[in-house]
């Protein structure tokens, strides 16, 4: 058996951490086969799943907001490479050698390899060609409660994990179980619809094997941990993005209607507070905890203004993923939104820089924050329920609750045609999910689900609408509209393949994405 290096060994923290499901772990040696002998042991390593979560959320901003119209690369006459390769991304020209989406990659695997080791020590059994998920039996003494609701959170972060690979590269490796080196190389990419069929099977046993409690009634010690609730709406957004609304409008109104989660109708900015963390809006979150434990979230720090020293946040930042202008003019004045999203530093001087305040909060060390990072919010499911049924009146009284929590007026009743109804679907929910690693997302999705929305058009008119404050002022070489809006096609919606995972493999030949070299 290969040895362990990701073994949690739990240290209890005694701060009001105790309600986040992540927990500081060392590096080890023990052995798979005689860790996970008892429950603990168990959820310690269910725990390293959670943890695991982190590392391609540092990541996942680059292939989703970047590539979309609400950011850009700040640091455009930089030539150091990892800039280098966030222009590139930017101008959706990434190299299959991009250090940044192999990165995602092998992180996002690791975690799915930990998800996996868990959840073979469960008994948890994948059957590709029926496409179900069974239980077998286990030595581990563990009730039957716990040891369906253990699965049921490896089996939504597995889902959560391949949800993003499929859409961001299309047919990846479907690994659902812990394989050897050796074992991989004879493995090669599954379709698009094997992976969602894989998918659906974990989201819906999930759903069926975690609780199904209230939020009210979920004990502190169990908030952040995910939930029957948690899966129904991550499924209901998979059956969403493959079109398939009869299936999802039933799983996102039990959501909507039994679950006991709401929106937070003292405002927006208390969806983000870190006083409210964890709060009835919160479906999941990636979780951070401050303090020097190394589980602290960088985002402050990545997204703060280059060159603001202490003004903004200590230790300066780093002026990645900036706003464009585009969105910082999308807000309407009445909208409480923006000032909670984003923020100008040196406003009203030739120095002013907008740049992503939504995850800002104060830190004594430098990429330690304390913010969450919402993976799937109330409010997404109620804009889905809307985006699945189409221009009705229970449709417009979805998004109304929307923009009256947001300062905006409410909208009675259906809009007067089909193109009104989805561009104030769209348009809301790029305010209420900017710097969400949503919008990219979305864009993709709509070109199935929408009918008068065209994510290339959208694309090609942001790099128009920026080209003279922004995009002219690359280096090395600049590049023109043409050339920008000519890299907007539907191969390019997808990122290339890692070419190293195709030119280390000597056994099979792994197909390159289409429009890649």
């Amino acid at each position: 058996m290969k040895k362990l290096h990701y073994i949690i060994i739990i240290l209890f923290m005694s701060l009001t951490s105790c309600k986040k499901v992540i927990d500081l772990y060392p590096e080890s040696n023990l052995n798979t086969g005689t860790f996970y002998s008892n429950d603990a042991e168990v959820k310690a390593g269910l725990t390293g799943c959670y943890n695991g979560l982190q590392a391609p959320m540092s990541r996942e901003w680059q292939f989703t907001e970047l590539r979309s119209d609400n950011s850009y690369m700040g640091s455009t006459g930089s030539t150091n490479s990892f800039n280098r390769d966030l222009s590139d991304l930017d101008e959706f020209i990434p190299a299959t050698t991009n250090d940044g989406l192999y990165q995602y990659w092998l992180d996002t695997y690791y975690n799915i390899r930990n998800c996996n080791i868990v959840l073979q020590k469960l008994g948890v059994n994948y059957d590709p060609a029926s496409g179900t998920i069974s239980l077998s039996n286990i030595d581990i003494p563990i009730s039957d409660v716990n040891r369906k609701q253990y699965a049921g959170e490896a089996l939504f972060i597995r889902a959560y994990h391949f949800f993003n690979l499929v859409r961001l590269y299309g047919g990846v490796f479907l690994v659902h179980t812990p394989i050897s080196p050796t074992e991989s190389k004879a493995m090669n990419r599954s379709s698009v619809a094997d992976i969602y069929k894989f998918i659906v099977a974990d989201l819906s046993t999930a759903a069926t094997y975690m609780n199904n409690l209230k939020f009210s009634q979920i004990l502190p010690a169990n908030k952040g941990r995910a939930t029957s609730w948690a899966a129904k709406a991550l499924l209901g957004k998979v059956y969403l993005t493959q079109n398939k609304k009869a299936e999802a409008i039933p799983v996102l109104q039990d959501v909507a209607t039994n679950s006991g989660y709401g929106l937070q109708t003292a405002g927006y900015a208390n969806v983000f507070s870190t006083t409210n963390e964890l709060n009835s809006e919160i479906l999941f979150a990636v979780s951070y905890k401050a303090g020097g434990l190394g589980l602290g979230s960088p985002f402050g720090n990545t997204f703060g203004p280059l060159g603001s020293s202490a003004d903004v946040i200590n230790g300066s930042g780093s002026g990645w993923n900036t706003p464009t202008s585009s969105i910082d003019s999308f807000y309407t004045g009445a909208d409480t939104r923006k000032a909670v999203s984003i923020a100008k530093y040196k406003p009203g001087t030739p120095q002013e820089v907008v740049y992503v305040k939504k995850y800002l909060t104060p830190v004594v060390i430098t990429f330690d924050g304390e913010s969450d990072w919402p993976i799937i919010r109330y409010a997404d499911v109620l804009l889905m329920l809307a985006e699945a049924q189409g221009n009705t009146g229970t449709s417009v009284g979805y998004i109304s609750q929307i923009r009256v929590r947001a300062g905006l007026g409410s909208i009675a009743g259906a809009f007067a045609t089909v193109a009104e109804f989805e561009k104030e679907l769209v348009d809301q929910r790029r305010a209420e999910f900017a710097f969400e690693n949503q919008r990219w997302f979305d864009l993709l999705r709509y070109k199935t689900t929408l009918t008068t929305i065209d994510p290339l058009q959208i694309l090609k008119a942001h790099f128009a609408y920026e080209y003279a404050a922004h995009y002219i002022t690359y280096t090395a070489p600049t590049p023109t509209l043409a050339f920008l809006q000519g890299n907007v096609t539907n191969d390019k919606l997808l990122l290339p393949i890692p070419q190293h995972e195709i030119d280390t493999n000597t056994q099979l030949v792994i197909a390159q994405n289409p429009g890649y070299n």
